[in-house]
């Protein structure tokens, strides 16, 4: 989930000039359906962990045609954008942004349909912790589908890793596929699916520097001042070579409860 310190209004404005309206992540609607890939919505109820501006919840609702979605997240100022859009757009009875406590999802056991998350269970260290919940809130037959920044191994983090860490200067707890794997099936589920898309965003990750650090640069000071630009270019230039090695490497996560 969020991290409410640097969440704030004007790395939310920077995020969504990068990523589209709503979108505090890489890849937008498209990537989003991509998470969903063999997951049904339509009629569903859904919890989004780490929900952002808004963006995943309206589309899970307003496209994918869920029942209902339960928006949760720890950062105020993003949940105070999130309730902003879903009124925007007509959504607030679907809808429910709600701000949350880290730790124990606050809702009660086999409430939803669906688990999903797009990008932020990053900031959650206890990934075991997680998968219990997930499987605990999820009705049998359930389904859980996620995105998150995940590291290629169990061993400590290499010196550029370290390095990208932090200049992110986040509260990056970041697992490998194996961990989340055992961690899921541990917690119950069936069905587990891990997908890398490293190579993916490897291309996309380039293109954000290129971005951030071309033509554009003195209209993006402007827009969201220097200071905040030149820490991105240093964060994206750290980021790219450990995207590149394969180490950072995203992941699309899914599993089912059994009924």
């Amino acid at each position: 989930m969020s991290d409410e310190v640097h969440y704030d209004e004007k790395i939310i404005s920077f995020l969504e000039d990068l990523w589209g309206d709503g979108f505090l992540s890489p890849g937008g609607s498209e990537e989003v359906r991509r998470v969903l890939d063999g997951v049904t919505i339509s009629d569903k109820s859904v919890i989004d962990i780490g929900c952002g501006s808004g963006a995943c919840a309206i589309l899970l609702a307003q496209e994918c045609g869920a029942h209902s979605v339960v928006a949760i997240d720890v950062a105020a100022p993003v949940c105070e954008a999130a309730k902003k859009r879903v009124a925007a757009n007509g959504l607030s009875e679907k809808v429910s942004i709600k701000l949350v406590e880290p730790g124990p999802l606050p809702f009660a056991d086999e409430m939803f349909d669906v688990v999903f998350s797009k990008d932020s269970i990053i900031h959650i260290p206890d990934k075991e912790a997680l998968a219990l919940e997930a499987y605990r809130v999820l009705k049998p037959g359930g389904r859980f589908a996620a995105s998150d920044w995940l590291i290629s191994h169990d061993n400590n983090p290499s010196d550029e890793m370290v390095e990208y860490i932090k200049a992110e200067g986040l509260d990056f707890a970041m697992a490998s596929p194996a961990r989340y794997e055992n961690a899921m099936k541990n917690a119950g589920f069936v069905d587990v699916e891990l997908v890398n898309r490293n190579s993916w965003y490897s291309k996309v990750a380039r293109k954000e520097l290129e971005w951030l650090s071309g033509s554009r640069k003195s209209e993006l000071y402007e827009r969201h001042g220097r200071e905040l630009i030149d820490h991105q270019i240093n964060v994206w230039s750290k980021m790219v070579p450990v995207v590149k090695s394969g180490e950072h490497c995203p992941h699309h996560i899914r599993a089912k409860k059994p009924r």
